[in-house]
């Protein structure tokens, strides 16, 4: 149980294709690492307040 298999995520990348189109997926995909990227200094600054 658990994990996802190789056709799980066929099936997963099918349907984001399809819901946002292949032209839209490049700026879908950088969008959400920049997201994560600031999420990340963000986290990390966070930390160093508390002190």
């Amino acid at each position: 149980m658990g994990g996802l298999g190789a056709t799980e995520l066929l099936i997963i990348l099918a349907v984001v294709v399809l819901l946002f189109g292949a032209t839209r997926l490049p700026k879908l995909a950088r969008s959400l690492g920049e997201s994560k990227k600031e999420f990340a200094e963000g986290a990390g600054t966070g930390a160093d307040d508390d002190s």
